[in-house]
C-alpha cells in the first residue's frame, strides 16, 4: 500500500463555477445549474453560496427557490462542462497516464512513476491545482494517499479550494476515527445496519471479526473488514467501460396510475434501442431493468437476469416495481445491465499466461 501514489482530483462546483467563470455578474449570488420549476427541473449542481441556504444537487428546482427565493436557475450547457473537463484531463495528462475519470469534474492519477516534483504526490497535487486556476480559473480540491479509498475521502476534508494529505504512516490513526458513513459503498441501509450493531466509526468496526461480518453483510463484509484497516487494493483504471446503459424520463405531470406507466414503455424502448446501436461491438446486452421515482421522490429499481429484451419482459419489470409504492409517478427510466466481452477477454488472458 505506501508504494502507492494516488491523487484524487474533484472540481468544486464544476457547473455553476463555470457559469460564474463565464459571467462575472453572478459572482458572490446564489447560482444553480438545472432544470426550470416549471418544467419541474431538478438542481444539478449549485455554489457554496447556494448551499448555505439549503440548496443541494437532485433538488427539485422548485423546492430549492422556495428555500432560497434570489436563487439564479441558470440551463445546463453540457458542451462548455465537456470542453472545460477536457482542458483539465489534458493538465492531468502531463504527470501520468493513469487516469480513472469518475465524471466530467473528478478523477484519479496513480502518480506512482512519476518522476515530475521530485517524485511527490504533495507537490504534483499542488502544482496541478494551480494551473487549472491559472490556466482555466477554475478550483479543484485534492486529495493524496496511498489508495483510492482515503484519497478520495482526502479531497472532500477541506473543501472548497482544499488540499488534503494522508500520508502511509498517518492511514491507522486517521481511520480509526473515520466513521463508518464515509466508507466507499456505505449508503444509508448499511449505515442503519451498522449502528444497529453497535458500530458507528472504524475503531468499533474493528472490534468484529471478519466471519462475523461476512456473516452480517455477505462478501461486503470482507470489503469492509479491510477498509477499516486502511487497506484498498483497486487500482487505478485508465479506460473504464459501460457497465448499462439507459434511459430516463421525468414528467411534467405525474403518471397517475400503472396503465400510464406503461403507455411511456414504447416510446422509452425505442430511445433506449438507439442507445444500444451506438455501443461498440464488444458489449452484449445482459439483464434488462425498470427505474421509478414516485411522486414522494421514494424510488425502486428492478431487474432480471435471463429475461429476453422485449415489450412484454419490461412491461412485467415496470408492473413489479409499480407496485412496491402503487402511487403516482414522476420518472421512469429503463435500462439493460451489459456483459463487457473486452473484459472477459482481458482476465481470460491473465489466468491464461505466465
Amino acid at each position: 500500500m505506501s508504494s502507492r501514489k494516488i491523487i484524487h482530483i474533484d472540481a468544486d462546483c464544476f457547473y455553476a463555477a463555470i457559469e460564474m467563470r463565464d459571467d462575472p455578474r453572478l459572482q458572490g449570488r446564489a447560482v444553480a445549474v438545472g432544470g426550470a420549476a416549471e418544467r419541474r427541473g431538478v438542481i444539478a449542481a449549485c455554489n457554496y453560496e447556494a448551499r448555505t441556504w439549503g440548496v443541494h444537487s437532485a433538488m427539485p428546482t422548485v423546492r430549492a427557490l422556495k428555500l432560497c427565493p434570489d436563487l439564479v436557475i441558470i440551463k445546463p450547457r453540457m458542451d462548455a462542462y465537456k470542453a472545460a473537463s477536457q482542458l483539465i484531463h489534458a493538465i492531468l495528462q502531463d504527470y501520468t497516464d493513469y487516469i480513472e475519470p469518475l465524471s466530467l469534474d473528478e478523477a484519479f492519477l496513480d502518480v506512482s512513476q512519476c518522476e515530475l516534483c521530485s517524485g511527490s504526490a504533495t507537490l504534483i497535487a499542488k502544482e496541478i491545482r494551480s494551473r487549472v486556476w491559472q490556466e482555466l480559473r477554475l478550483v479543484v480540491s485534492a486529495g493524496v494517499a496511498p489508495n483510492k479509498f482515503l484519497a478520495k475521502i482526502a479531497s472532500d476534508w477541506r473543501k472548497p479550494n482544499g488540499l488534503f494529505v494522508i500520508t502511509p504512516d498517518e492511514v491507522d490513526d486517521f481511520v480509526l476515527a473515520l466513521p463508518v458513513k464515509k466508507l466507499h459503498g456505505v449508503g444509508q441501509v448499511t449505515a442503519k445496519k451498522l449502528a444497529s450493531m453497535g458500530i458507528n466509526d472504524c475503531s468499533q468496526l474493528r472490534e468484529h471479526k471478519l466471519i462475523a461480518l461476512t456473516q452480517a453483510f455477505g462478501s461486503f463484509g470482507e470489503r469492509l473488514w479491510s477498509l477499516a484497516r486502511g487497506v484498498d487494493e483497486r487500482p487505478v483504471e485508465p479506460h473504464s467501460r459501460r457497465q448499462s446503459v439507459s434511459v430516463e424520463r421525468t414528467f411534467d405531470q405525474d403518471l397517475p396510475d400503472l396503465a400510464a406507466c406503461l403507455a411511456q414503455l414504447p416510446d422509452l424502448l425505442s430511445e433506449l434501442s438507439k442507445r444500444q446501436q451506438r455501443l461498440d461491438d464488444s458489449y452484449r446486452p445482459d439483464k434488462p431493468f425498470v427505474k421509478v421515482k414516485f411522486h414522494d421522490f421514494t424510488q425502486t429499481t428492478v431487474e432480471q437476469a435471463g429475461a429476453a429484451l422485449n415489450l412484454e419482459s419490461y412491461r412485467l419489470l415496470l408492473s413489479a416495481a409499480y407496485l412496491r409504492g402503487n402511487k403516482a409517478v414522476r420518472l421512469l427510466g429503463v435500462g439493460v445491465r451489459l456483459d463487457d466481452q473486452q473484459q472477459r477477454r482481458a482476465v481470460q488472458l491473465e489466468l491464461f499466461t505466465s
